[in-house]
């Protein structure tokens, strides 16, 4: 089991849209490296949906990987603000993972909560320049973080 953290502003998909849909896919991520990182999930693996660009960014909750990586279609549709010209059905050059709601936090756990904590210096999050879609998160860090949610605060 691996972990990961998944990094959407709300207004562009936020995780109560997931939780209406139950499913989404991934889609849409052109970072080489976030790329990447995709392509290294296996089914089951979990991971937290995190809201970014908002007044107090937060995690909301948990998403679990339902399908591995294949080819991102927005970058085949020339209508999609993610269209790839150099793309083709037979050398994509993006890639997506599908991903399910699973868990919702009672409260959501803030940016300045993680960075309070000592213990999650090293978080790719909370690295200085980390604006990565798609990052790994440790067990350590999972399991700090999963505890912090379900502490009243």
């Amino acid at each position: 089991m691996q972990y990961w953290l998944f990094k959407s502003e709300p207004h562009s998909y936020s995780f109560e849209q997931l939780r209406k849909d139950g499913t989404t896919l991934w889609s849409g991520v052109r970072n080489y490296q976030a790329r990447n990182t995709m392509m290294t999930m296996k089914v089951g693996d979990l991971g937290f949906f995190y809201h970014s660009s908002i007044a107090e960014p937060h995690i909301a909750g948990i998403c679990k990987v339902i399908r591995t990586a294949f080819a991102d279609p927005t970058q085949f549709d020339a209508k999609s603000d993610y269209y790839d010209p150099k793309a083709t059905p037979e050398k994509p050059r993006w890639m997506n993972v599908e991903v399910a709601f699973e868990k919702a936090f009672a409260l959501p756990i803030t940016l300045a909560q993680l960075r309070a904590e000592p213990r999650l210096e090293g978080m790719v999050l909370l690295s200085r320049g980390s604006r990565l879609s798609v990052q790994p998160v440790s067990p350590a860090e999972w399991k700090l973080i999963t505890k912090l949610a379900a502490t009243p605060h």
